[in-house]
């Protein structure tokens, strides 16, 4: 995926409901100072400096689906403790629905707490239960997944083990979501795979995945015989297993088998990151990106979480920032629609002066350039409107364009003149035009005030429209004749 595809995915986020089923926890962190033994046994004494809570288990995955925009609701079961309150009231401050947290006053809240030192984990302290659902709780649980599943894009299983997804639970989960075709991602647990049969997705790491098939993974050979059995055994459409600083593998039902490999740059703590993958292959598959370009996009957000100490959220921006470096020159100012909108909006907010301008731009050449310098003199950001390959050939016949879209986006994004590129597929910008609303609209000199597409909305507001003198004797056109005159006999 690149910048662009990134971008417009996570403007439209707000769009994606997800329904998180799991065990909750509450992550509790002791930051301190460990310079000293203590003088009772031979332990660190800990100065702590800062305390802090965090959203763990399944709730780790809720927040970082709700940190990447998605509309989120989760469903489980509390016990009815002080506890059980102050993760209610995490997720109260998150603005997530909790409305199917279920309250159990013979349950204890899990809450794990962890002190660390100069970034390094000292100890970890756990508080927990891990009974099994009372039958009746169980059925309140499985009866509002069955009626309210069918409201959500995707429904995710967040397995850690401590009771809430039993196996009615889950065949329920997946049972609901399957009838009207919501895909159900799983991150599992234990070694028993088959109770999630019929799931769309399972997301184990390398240990999980050797537990659950029963063959040590060792090369590409025994991981595929690995995620065969896994498969086999449960019916899965899509397998992922995740392999740490060797990367992801992707394994379908159709065969096709993707290697992804790590972009992590700096290993502080994975702890968390397999709920950072599940959230964003969330986002990936509810946002409508295939399932190689949702794991793809989930490798990234691993990469990051994984820099992080401890059970940490990713968000969109450190996602795009990620995508970018590999292309961060001209990729960056490429952008679609749902994304410049508000870019644009906020420049104005601050002060800024817009220009417009569009065109074909087919094999770039001094005259464009000295075009696009003086348009944008006449404000203070510059935004290209390049027609798609199929909108030229509408324009200038089949064989036009000579460059590609893409390339011809990223030749005019690489010029200092030009502050943003969109490209739009329409015969004329007046899509564009009337988003925007740019204070001035420029046109090429060899056209009239009455035949500029988009003059009478920027004059609505208040805008003017700019004629621009081109370059005499610099056009496309007469590149290619020049070419065919000097070629034609060869």
């Amino acid at each position: 995926m690149n910048r662009t595809d990134v971008e417009t995915l996570f403007a439209n986020t707000a769009k994606v409901s997800c329904l998180v089923i799991g065990d909750l926890m509450l992550d509790e962190y002791l930051w301190g100072r460990a310079d000293r033994i203590s003088p009772e046994a031979p332990v660190q004494v800990v100065d702590v400096v800062r305390e802090e809570l965090r959203l763990g288990g399944a709730g780790n995955v809720v927040h970082n689906l709700a940190a990447l925009g998605a509309q989120v609701s989760v469903c489980s079961v509390v016990g009815d403790d002080q506890n059980g309150r102050e993760l209610l009231g995490q997720f109260c401050h998150h603005h997530i629905n909790t409305s199917a947290v279920f309250q159990d006053p013979d349950r204890r809240t899990s809450r794990k707490t962890r002190v660390v030192a100069a970034h390094q984990q000292i100890v970890r302290i756990d508080r927990e239960s891990r009974e099994t659902l009372p039958d009746a709780v169980e059925q309140q649980l499985c009866a509002w997944i069955t009626t309210h599943a069918c409201e959500y894009k995707v429904v995710v299983l967040s397995d850690y083990n401590k009771g809430v997804l039993t196996p009615t639970v889950i065949a329920s989960a997946i049972s609901a979501a399957s009838a009207v075709g919501i895909p159900v991602l799983i991150d599992p647990k234990g070694t028993d795979f088959s109770r999630y049969g019929g799931a769309t997705l399972l997301t184990p790491n390398r240990k999980e995945a050797e537990a659950a098939s029963g063959i040590a993974i060792t090369d590409a050979a025994s991981l595929a015989q690995a995620a065969g059995a896994i498969m086999t055994a449960t019916g899965l459409q899509h397998l992922l297993i995740t392999r740490s600083e060797e990367g992801m593998s992707l394994f379908s039902n159709s065969g096709e088998v993707v290697h992804i490999p790590t972009v992590a740059r700096e290993v502080f703590d994975v702890s968390g990151a397999g709920d950072t993958v599940l959230a964003t292959l969330a986002v990936g598959i509810a946002s409508g990106l295939s399932m190689v370009e949702s794991a793809r996009l989930a490798n990234v957000a691993a990469g990051i979480a994984v820099g992080k100490l401890g059970t940490s959220i990713v968000t969109p921006q450190e996602i795009i920032d990620t995508v970018s470096l590999a292309h961060k020159d001209s990729h960056s100012k490429i952008k679609s629609l749902d994304v410049l909108t508000p870019l644009i909006a906020a420049e104005k907010n601050r002060g800024k002066r817009i220009v417009f301008t569009n065109g074909c731009f087919d094999l770039l050449h001094a005259g464009h350039v000295k075009y696009l310098q003086k348009a944008r003199n006449l404000g203070d950001l510059l935004v290209l409107g390049l027609n798609s390959d199929a909108s030229v050939r509408r324009l200038k016949g089949a064989k036009r364009p000579l460059i590609d879209q893409d390339e011809r986006a990223h030749l005019l994004a690489a010029l200092d003149c030009i502050d943003y590129v969109i490209v739009f597929d329409d015969d004329t910008p007046l899509k564009l035009i009337t988003a925007l609303k740019p204070h001035i609209l420029a046109k090429g000199g060899d056209y009239s005030l009455d035949g500029v597409v988009g003059r009478d909305v920027v004059e609505s507001y208040g805008g003017r429209v700019e004629l621009v003198t081109f370059v005499e004797g610099k056009s496309t056109t007469n590149i290619i004749e020049r070419i065919l005159e000097l070629y034609s006999a060869e």
